[in-house]
């Protein structure tokens, strides 16, 4: 514009308005001022609008637990001609949730008259009354069944073992079913393989015919390798029971299962950002380990003294306003992240950034499915940095699935071999050395191989396992903590056999988590409550005896914690005895104050702590324990509980030998009959033990 005038003519011209024959120049620059906003205000909304269309992406929404898959409802099945063929699982870590859906695939690809159906033994029945009814409908089954903690069933299975084991006065009902059981455990645990062994004897009971004998997996070796074992044992039984006679004399085309893979989406960031789901309500009354809550570090403090070379976490979760309730003695279940090395690591070994936005889908662009077998994705669109944070298990020892999905995907020959080689029954021994005796990491092997770089449909579906949860034994009381959830954590932090330092996931994420106390931009988790059946009796005046050393102390912290509260309530107590272990109690004597206090407010009657690296001799809690044995007898004797916590394999192992001993020389009784008087306790509920 020349002049004035001229633009005060073309504003008027755009806003069609007249401004009068003497304008100042204040209000042209407010009249121009107004005009550019508008133009601009309309150029943003058409780009955000095209922006829209051009979009490629369904809104995203938080995937759903995994629901069974199913070939059709049983009417259709009969009139289909076919057989139904029901695969159960009831699995902690998804070990068993695996087997499951494998040995479907395999049924389906051998016989085609079988209609298979993959179910989650918790989503079998809306209520206990429903089960026999549908059990009676059921012809051939499988079980697939882990046994978890001290001889439990897993979280998904415990309603249903329950209903099956527990106090039924049933005849032998099951004589139309014919069943397969193979079990999931631990040599290492006093109750290997408890509940497939427990559920076989039941159904055999009941009337169901067996049709091979049960397996027994040993997660301590080579699981797979006991699974294959048994499958293998499967197919000329089945062979019986689902083959045509047109088939009879057909040679069955080896099988061989096919790798899983998401469909992978790419994103555009400049166009979609990535969706955070870690504060979105998940819409159910209660929280659990498909729906957590994500929580505040309210306080983290070390408990190990300087002197210490090692390190426990005290943590307390803020859960004010969540909705969140727990008991006394329940456990908490935490979802922790990958370090950022760990998350570095994994990205160059897969060739990808980590700023790399993707999405994962178990269908064909056109909606046709995948897989069964496809486990829900992760939510996204994420960034490659969140999906390995958050859902990647990387330092775990890898399954010999994971192997094959590998070799499937390197480039150079001879590592493709040798991957295939490792992960054959040929392959056992070597396999169970160099992978598992040498506690090789997945990242580990994926270095060892760098020519297999499988894709991240493949990666995240068969070769990186999901990230799980881990328990913790809650060290608070919600009568003395309402507002907190309070976790004792050992870190783990040591050298493996191939010199690797390893560090525990979630253990690590305790030590470097920064409380509200400190920061505003504090530290939080997705957490959820597993209840537990570790509870003080009903009845305070019940005397108790607790056996806790290093962080075992944990839930007997949150005893004490209820005994003071209602203490304080005017409550009269019973007798308590604390067996207490740890090095040295200038360096590891955890809580220590907290513990002497207990006794000094009568909460605690006595404390015994016994010092490993004190002394000429190491002493353990389970010699302190015969110190005290005419002591502990005569509290079990009145009727008191004696509750064990910590670990399995070890200490839990030999506190149980002690009490053998221990009955044996204040009743003067042999060792059938103490090991009876030991039975009678656990049934009766009285020696009740939270050990891992």
């Amino acid at each position: 514009m020349s002049s004035s005038s001229d633009l005060v003519r073309f504003v008027e011209s755009v806003l069609g308005v007249s401004l009068g024959g003497s304008v100042s120049d204040s209000v042209i620059v407010i009249a121009t001022t107004s005009l550019a906003v508008i133009v601009g205000l309309l150029v943003f909304v058409w780009r955000k609008s095209a922006a829209n269309r051009s979009r490629d992406v369904s809104p995203v929404v938080v995937p759903q637990p995994p629901t069974r898959t199913d070939d059709g409802g049983d009417e259709d099945v009969a009139a289909s001609g076919k057989k139904k063929v029901t695969i159960f699982f009831g699995t902690q870590t998804g070990t068993a949730e695996g087997f499951a859906k494998a040995l479907a695939e395999e049924i389906k690809a051998r016989y085609e008259k079988a209609a298979v159906k993959v179910v989650d033994l918790d989503d079998y029945a809306l209520d206990d009354e429903q089960y026999e009814e549908k059990l009676k409908k059921e012809t051939l089954a499988f079980f697939m069944v882990a046994t978890y903690g001290d001889g439990e069933p897993t979280d998904n299975a415990a309603r249903f073992y329950k209903w099956f084991t527990e106090g039924n006065e049933r005849a032998a009902w099951l004589q139309q079913l014919t069943y397969g059981v193979f079990g999931l455990g631990n040599r290492q645990y006093e109750h290997f393989n408890k509940i497939g062994k427990v559920l076989d004897e039941e159904l055999s009971k009941q009337g169901a015919n067996c049709l091979v004998p049960v397996g027994l997996g040993d997660d301590d070796q080579c699981i797979e390798d006991d699974f294959a074992a048994w499958r293998e044992s499967l197919w000329p039984e089945l062979d019986q029971l689902l083959k045509d006679e047109d088939d009879s004399t057909t040679v069955s085309t080896p099988y061989k299962a096919a790798i899983p893979e998401y469909r992978v989406q790419i994103h555009d960031p400049s166009i979609t950002s990535e969706l955070d789901f870690s504060n979105m309500a998940n819409g159910n009354p209660s929280f659990d380990i498909q729906h957590p809550c994500r929580v505040n570090i309210a306080v983290q403090r070390e408990l190990h003294r300087p002197e210490s070379d090692r390190s426990c976490i005290h943590v307390e979760f803020e859960i004010s306003g969540t909705g969140i309730a727990y008991e006394t003695g329940d456990h908490v279940g935490v979802y922790a992240e990958n370090g950022i090395e760990t998350i570095e690591e994994a990205a160059k070994l897969l060739g990808q950034p980590l700023d790399l936005l993707f999405s994962l889908h178990t269908d064909n662009v056109d909606g046709t499915s995948l897989s069964s077998s496809l486990p829900p994705p992760f939510p996204g669109p994420c960034t490659l940095h969140t999906a390995l944070g958050r859902y990647a298990d990387l330092l775990n020892s890898p399954k010999k699935a994971v192997l094959t999905a590998l070799a499937a995907h390197a480039t150079i020959p001879s590592e493709a071999e040798r991957l295939k080689f490792l992960s054959s029954p040929q392959g056992k021994d070597e396999y169970s050395q160099w992978i598992v005796a040498a506690q090789r990491s997945l990242l580990e092997v994926m270095a060892e191989f760098p020519s297999a770089k499988p894709p991240l449909g493949v990666f995240f579906a068969a070769v990186a396992p999901r990230l799980q949860p881990r328990y913790y034994s809650i060290s608070s009381s919600p009568r003395f903590a309402a507002r907190r959830v309070h976790v004792t954590c050992a870190l783990v932090y040591g050298p493996t056999p191939t010199g690797r330092i390893h560090k525990g996931v979630c253990s690590t994420w305790f030590k470097n988590a920064v409380p509200m106390e400190k920061s505003q931009e504090c530290s939080s988790a997705p957490i959820f409550i597993r209840q537990s059946n570790f509870k003080l009796p009903a009845d305070p005046q019940i005397p108790i005896v607790m056996v806790g050393p290093g962080t075992g102390l944990a839930p007997f912290r949150g005893f004490l914690q209820e005994r003071m509260a209602l203490k304080k309530e005017g409550v009269q107590l019973g007798p308590a005895l604390l067996f207490f272990g740890c090095r040295n109690p200038r360096m590891d004597f955890i809580y220590e104050d907290e513990l002497h206090n207990f006794v000094e407010q009568g909460v605690l009657s006595e404390l015994i702590v016994a010092f490993s690296r004190v002394g000429e001799q190491k002493e353990y809690v389970q010699h302190k324990m015969m110190d005290k044995a005419a002591d502990i007898w005569s509290l079990i004797s009145q009727g008191g509980y004696l509750y064990v916590c910590g670990d399995a394999k070890g200490m839990a192992r030999d506190v149980h030998r002690t009490l053998h001993v221990l009955i044996e020389q204040q009743e003067n009784v042999e060792s059938s009959n103490a090991e009876a008087r030991v039975k009678q306790l656990q049934t009766g509920g009285r020696y009740l033990r939270d050990v891992w």
